[in-house]
């Protein structure tokens, strides 16, 4: 499917409740010149339209519009189908995927559908990859390598802090194009906040911006690294270069969490050793515009569609980044004369 400006315009339809020219219209001289811009929720600069549009602005999708209302999605689908489980699941209502740490509720699977179905109808022509969708059809993920805009769907981040009844669960929305993210939704319903992001326009956290900053100079680095439940022995060996002086490194909670604290610099690093989009592709973006960064072990930019280098890091800033992988790299050579495993997710 081609997402060039015209054929855009022969399939697109105005967000709900806008309005603007006819398609017959698309064309003439006055939708030629772009409008002034405006600015994001939050205060961030934007009034762009999506990439698709060739850098124009014809009153089709606008960012601010398309933020605003992915807010509110998120937000309505939180408050309908996950808050009034947390706590009230009954036994029959969660089950085991993959093992006993792989855990799927009835507030997953409704969440994702209703996200589903709302993203897609707010974005005509994009898809969704969702966790619990995925997870029934695995043929499904191959959307991010593809041309279509895609939504990357964690409902539930912390299933198994949210079945526990703990406060340490988020929903996880991102918007990506030809492997590029665009768009970031962390919410957590528990405490009502919501970050979001956009690339080029800053990381924003219930309207204030938001600034990773830079470690402390002198303290121990504070990083999160993948739980040992999904920890293969040759992703162990490589995240055990952490544990040396100056790294004070820690079991990582729901992901979606740990980039939120990335981005408000209250945690200085992660290490982690999975790549299943959901769980870091709002993270990642919400990193990189509150002004951190990320890389794989091999110093490359993660991969959306996967085949990364394992394991990779999201960090404050670029040295610390750059700390992070110096020490994967010296980890893995430790280990370098056995197979490495799969990452696991």
């Amino acid at each position: 499917m081609c997402w060039c400006r015209s054929c855009w315009r022969r399939r697109a339809r105005y967000l709900p409740g806008t309005t603007g020219p006819s398609p017959a219209s698309c064309d003439a001289p006055a939708w030629r010149d772009p409008p002034a811009p405006e600015r994001l929720p939050g205060g961030g600069p934007g009034g762009r339209t999506l990439p698709w549009f060739d850098g124009r602005v014809d009153g089709r999708v606008d960012e601010k519009l398309l933020v605003e209302r992915v807010t509110e999605a998120v937000r309505r689908v939180a408050a309908r189908e996950i808050l009034p489980r947390w706590r009230q699941l009954a036994s029959h209502e969660v089950r085991q995927k993959t093992g006993p740490h792989d855990l799927v509720t009835v507030a997953d699977r409704e969440a994702e559908r209703h996200l589903t179905a709302e993203l897609t109808e707010l974005l005509p022509g994009s898809v969704v990859v969702g966790e619990e969708a995925v997870h029934e059809d695995p043929t499904l993920y191959a959307a991010l390598g593809r041309e279509a805009p895609v939504w990357i769907v964690d409902p539930v981040d912390g299933t198994r802090p949210f079945v526990r009844g703990e406060a340490g669960f988020c929903t996880l929305v991102a918007l990506a194009h030809r492997g590029e993210l665009l768009g970031s939704w962390t919410h957590a319903p528990a405490t009502g906040r919501l970050a979001h992001a956009w690339r080029g326009a800053g990381a924003w956290l219930d309207g204030e911006r938001l600034t990773a900053g830079s470690p402390d100079p002198g303290a121990p680095l504070r990083v999160a690294h993948s739980h040992p439940d999904y920890t293969s022995p040759a992703q162990k060996r490589a995240l055990a270069a952490l544990w040396t002086d100056g790294v004070a490194p820690r079991p990582c909670g729901a992901a979606g969490l740990e980039y939120l604290a990335i981005a408000r610099g209250e945690l200085d690093a992660l290490a982690f050793t999975w790549e299943l989009a959901w769980d870091h592709a709002a993270g990642l973006l919400l990193v990189e515009e509150a002004g951190g960064a990320q890389a794989t072990r091999d110093g490359k930019p993660f991969r959306l569609a996967g085949a990364n280098a394992m394991p990779f890091t999201a960090a404050r800033d670029q040295p610390t980044a750059d700390r992070l992988v110096a020490l994967f790299r010296a980890g893995h050579g430790a280990g370098r004369a056995e197979p490495e495993e799969p990452a696991v997710g």
